[in-house]
């Protein structure tokens, strides 16, 4: 992985944790500047993804996005009284859970060398990893499935992948 995606990951993967920092009571101001803190760190991972081509810049912008959306979920559930059901934050700590599980099975595809030129996505829930799109053959399918299962967190893998031209 050359030295530009591993910086526009690793920008992605902070937006994850920047609101994780955020005391459980905000004011109003507190609450502003953690927002802004946010959407500054989303235009710097989105700058950091920009001089990236094809692929590579659409997976970075993905988690790009990913991210932003789990700082602004803990920000929420942070905000919220310390007497708020304690499901909300089990649900933003799972979404982040699931979207750094999906960060680093998106990262292990595509740094495998025979699957870099598939067309796969992922998605997380609550461990279970998702795998969907087009590959070349059965074999890319195994591989896939492979490498998904031996990310760090991965519960199982659906495979709803499809080798193409075998619609």
């Amino acid at each position: 992985m050359n030295k530009a995606i591993r910086h526009a990951l690793a920008l992605a993967i902070s937006l994850a944790f920047s609101a994780g920092a955020i005391a459980q009571s905000l004011s109003p101001a507190e609450y502003k500047s953690a927002r802004g803190d946010i959407a500054a760190e989303y235009k710097n991972a989105l700058a950091a993804c920009a001089s990236m081509a094809g692929t590579a810049k659409t997976q970075c912008t993905a988690e790009a996005k990913s991210k932003r959306k789990v700082a602004r979920a803990e920000l929420e559930a942070r905000q919220k009284p310390a007497t708020a059901s304690t499901s909300k934050k089990e649900q933003a700590q799972e979404y982040v859970d699931d979207s750094v599980i999906t960060a680093k099975v998106k990262t292990a595809v595509f740094e495998d060398a025979s699957l870099k030129s598939a067309e796969i996505n992922v998605e997380t829930h609550k461990g279970i990893v998702q795998l969907s799109g087009f590959v070349r053959s059965r074999a890319d399918i195994n591989r896939a499935v492979q490498v998904a299962r031996g990310v760090k967190g991965v519960t199982s893998v659906k495979n709803d992948m499809i080798v193409k031209g075998q619609q």
